[in-house]
């Protein structure tokens, strides 16, 4: 398996990136990002996977159906993914779903194969928790929109995580390859990269994953740019590095085996003392880049 996917390197039909459980060589998660051009549509079988459909820029319609009904969703979505917390939409498995943009834009689809039906539903940007977790230069914001116990999926855990130019993120670097009950779940992840560019000069990072022990050798140094994937069946993941003066942006997918929808992770032991520095240091200050937008009333 290639684990690290330059941008274009994972294209399928309309989409820009094609991971799912068969190219990926694992059982649960997919993601596919769709540009749709200004008029366009885009129509899809959930098939045996349930999916958020999640703007990385510009707004759409979500339309799903299915024996039980029809239900459709206005996505306001955002100017860009450094920009704003954008609503989204669940679609469940064995259902169509059609994608349509009246201004054009780029729309992930996180996916996971799961076996209950939920129904669609609609995910507001108001109630997306933004998290700031770390501190230092180890703080990044992470935008929980599909994170277990905020939305409720039955396989799939999705999240976005920002950090500032300069900064480390999926750090101490930590793992979840074994079932260990209350300790650590097993989850395959995806991540999926864009940067803020400078001055017309595009941004970039590095991405770390290590062999976590036998039988659990995933093994990435990569450089990664706008559009580009890293695959992590299993092994330590992290750092996450953002190269100075630009901003980096990921979104993670992750499912996998387990009975219960959890996030549970091991940090590395080499590593883990540096979570015990936090509460000595402030947040970054360039932290929250945007908070989520005020409920209505």
């Amino acid at each position: 398996m290639t684990h690290h996917l330059p941008a274009g390197r994972a294209p399928a039909g309309p989409y820009a990136v094609d991971v799912n459980p068969g190219n990926a060589g694992w059982g649960h998660s997919s993601l596919r990002v769709l540009r749709l051009p200004p008029g366009g549509t885009h129509t899809f079988d959930t098939g045996d996977s349930e999916w958020i459909v999640l703007p990385l820029s510009g707004g759409c319609t979500v339309a799903a159906a299915d024996d039980f009904g029809h239900d459709t969703f206005e996505l306001t979505g955002r100017t860009g993914v450094f920009d704003g917390v954008t609503d989204f939409a669940y679609v469940p498995r064995d259902a169509r779903a059609t994608v349509t943009s009246a201004g054009g834009g780029r729309f992930a689809l996180t996916g996971a194969r799961c076996t209950r039906r939920l129904p669609a539903r609609y995910g507001p940007a108001s109630g997306v928790p933004v998290e700031l977790r770390g501190t230092g230069n180890c703080s990044r914001q992470v935008n929980n929109f599909g994170a277990a116990g905020v939305f409720e999926c039955d396989r799939l855990i999705a999240v976005e995580v920002l950090t500032p130019g300069g900064n480390w993120s999926s750090f101490p670097p930590h793992k979840h390859d074994e079932h260990r009950p209350g300790e650590e779940s097993v989850l395959e992840e995806i991540y999926y990269f864009e940067f803020a560019g400078h001055d017309g000069i595009p941004g970039l990072g590095y991405q770390r994953v290590s062999p976590s022990g036998p039988g659990r050798g995933t093994d990435v140094l990569a450089e990664v740019r706008d559009g580009d994937v890293v695959l992590i069946p299993d092994g330590w993941h992290g750092p996450s590095m953002a190269v100075p003066g630009h901003h980096m942006y990921y979104l993670n997918v992750m499912a996998g085996p387990e009975p219960e929808r959890a996030w549970l992770i091991c940090d590395h032991p080499d590593h883990a003392w540096i979570r015990d520095t936090w509460p000595d240091r402030p947040v970054d200050p360039r932290l929250p880049l945007y908070t989520a937008p005020e409920r209505s009333a």
